[in-house]
């Protein structure tokens, strides 16, 4: 059973940056089936995908929106997928959920419904 855990949410001012942590047990992090990916949803709008690991495609990916600011890498020493985000906007604000998913083909990972283990979710709030 994976069992995810997101830490290093918290408040910063615009421009500013922060990481993200997502500790992943009871699957390793570099097992080929398993896809994780960072997700996001803000008061109002709905969840969308932001970044992913490669998941068997050559690179990983990273939604528009935060392509260039955003970048999310696999730190296999920790078993743990971590997000660092810099440049940071108002429009940043949301609840950040780790996800994972076994067998999600990389032409899917923006697919929430694929993935059956999240994270409790973490804030990050930008002013």
């Amino acid at each position: 059973h994976v069992q995810l855990v997101e830490s290093g949410g918290g408040s910063v001012q615009a421009g500013g940056s922060l990481r993200l942590s997502c500790i992943v047990s009871g699957m390793s992090v570099t097992a080929s089936n398993l896809c994780v990916g960072w997700f996001r949803q803000a008061p109002g709008k709905e969840r969308e995908g932001v970044a992913f690991l490669a998941c068997g495609a050559p690179r990983p990916f990273v939604a528009a929106p935060v392509r260039g600011r955003f970048t999310i890498s696999q730190e296999d020493d920790k078993n743990a997928v971590s997000l660092q985000m810099e440049n940071l906007s108002p429009e940043d604000t949301a609840i950040y959920t780790c996800a994972a998913g076994l067998n999600v083909k990389w032409w899917d990972r923006l697919k929430s419904s694929l993935y059956a283990y999240w994270g409790q979710g973490t804030q990050v709030t930008v002013s």
